[in-house]
C-alpha cells in the first residue's frame, strides 16, 4: 500500500514538556520505532506537526532583536529542516539500509482564503492567562484559550496546492521513504507572473496530509495522535470510542475546532475523493490501526457507525 502517516505534535513534544532537543528527539526515537515495519511493508510518507517548534523559533528570533523577527513562513521552513532532520536519523537508525528523504515542502494557498481575516491555527506554548495579555499588547499577537491558559493563534488558511508534490512521487517511485510536508508546509502565495512568494500563516497539518495522500493517489492517510480514537462524547462520562464510521457519519458530529475537528475533515476529504481509508488514532497503536483492531477508521463502506 501506498501511504501517508500524520504524526502530532505528541510525537515530537508531549504536552507539559520542556522544549530541548533532548525531549524532542526522545520522543521521535519512539515514533521511528512504530513507523519503521510500516515503512518496510508499504511506500511510505510521514508529515508532521510544528506548533510548538515553530512558537519556539519565534521567540528565540523575539530575543535578538537588532533585525525584524523572521516570518513565519521562513520559521515553518526552519522546523521542517530541524524536525525533518531528527525523524529522518532515527529511521535510519532503525531501519540501516534504507533510502529516506526529508524535503522542504512548499504549499500554495489563497491571497483571497478568509482566514487571514481569523486567526486560529494556535503555535507556541501555553502561557499563563496574564503573560498572554501581555504578549498580546507587546507584540500584537492574537491570543485565545487553551486548557487553564492562552496560546497564540495565526491564519491559517486551506492549502491549494504542492508544489513539490511531483518530485515527492518520483521519490516514492523510486522505493525511497520520504518526510515532506511538516508542519503543513511552507504557505506561499502565487504571484501574478507565476513566481511565488511566503506568507505569514500556518497551514494546518492534516489538511495539508489529506491534500497529498489525494494527490499522490495513496491508498490510506492514517493521522496520529495523543488521544486513542475518534470519540463520541469526548470528555463526558458517556465519551465512546468510535471503532469505524462512513464520511457521512462523522460529518454530522461536532467535533473541536483546533484539535480532531481538521482530523475528520481531512479524513472525509480524502474517503470522498476515493481513498480506500483514513483512520485517526494514537501514536503506539500503529500497527494496530493498519489492521482496524484500534484508532477509527473511516471508510466509504463502513456500516454507519460501529463503537468499539
Amino acid at each position: 500500500m501506498r501511504l501517508v502517516v500524520a504524526l502530532g505534535g505528541n510525537a515530537l513534544l508531549r504536552r507539559g514538556e520542556a522544549m530541548t532537543a533532548q525531549n524532542q528527539r526522545a520522543n521521535v526515537a519512539v515514533a521511528a520505532r512504530s513507523l519503521a515495519p510500516v515503512a518496510e511493508a508499504h511506500e511510505l510518507v510521514v508529515t508532521h506537526g510544528n506548533g510548538p517548534q515553530v512558537g519556539l523559533l519565534a521567540l528565540q528570533g523575539l530575543a535578538y532583536d537588532k533585525v525584524a523577527p523572521y516570518p513565519l513562513d521562513v520559521l515553518g521552513a526552519e522546523s521542517e529542516g530541524m524536525i525533518g532532520y531528527m525523524i529522518e536519523q532515527e529511521l535510519r537508525n532503525v531501519l540501516p539500509g534504507r533510502e529516506i528523504a526529508t524535503l522542504l515542502t512548499q504549499i500554495e494557498v489563497d491571497a483571497e482564503d478568509p482566514a487571514f481575516a481569523r486567526p486560529s491555527k494556535p503555535i507556541g506554548p501555553v502561557y499563563k492567562t496574564a503573560e498572554g495579555k501581555r504578549l498580546a499588547a507587546e507584540r500584537g499577537w492574537t491570543m485565545a484559550p487553551d486548557g487553564e491558559g492562552c496560546r497564540r493563534v495565526v491564519a491559517s488558511p486551506l492549502p491549494r496546492r504542492i508544489l513539490e508534490g511531483r518530485t515527492i512521487a518520483l521519490l516514492l517511485e523510486a522505493g525511497i521513504t520520504v518526510i515532506c510536508a511538516g508542519g503543513g508546509g511552507i504557505p506561499v502565495l502565487a504571484r501574478p507572473d507565476g513566481s511565488h512568494a511566503g506568507v505569514e500563516a500556518v497551514i494546518d497539518k492534516d489538511r495539508a496530509s489529506g491534500l497529498l495522500a489525494g494527490d499522490l493517489g495513496a491508498d490510506g492517510l492514517v493521522m496520529l495522535t495523543d488521544v486513542a480514537a475518534v470519540m463520541e462524547g469526548f470528555g463526558t462520562r458517556e465519551a465512546r470510542a468510535i471503532r469505524t464510521a462512513t464520511p457521512e457519519a462523522l460529518a454530522v458530529m461536532d467535533l473541536p475546532a483546533g484539535s480532531m475537528g481538521p482530523k475528520v475533515e481531512a479524513a472525509i476529504a480524502f474517503v470522498d475523493q476515493g481513498g480506500s481509508f483514513a483512520a485517526i488514532g494514537a501514536l503506539g497503536d500503529l500497527p494496530a490501526i493498519l489492521e482496524g483492531r484500534a484508532g477509527t477508521t473511516i471508510r466509504a463502506d463502513a456500516e454507519g457507525l460501529i463503537y468499539g
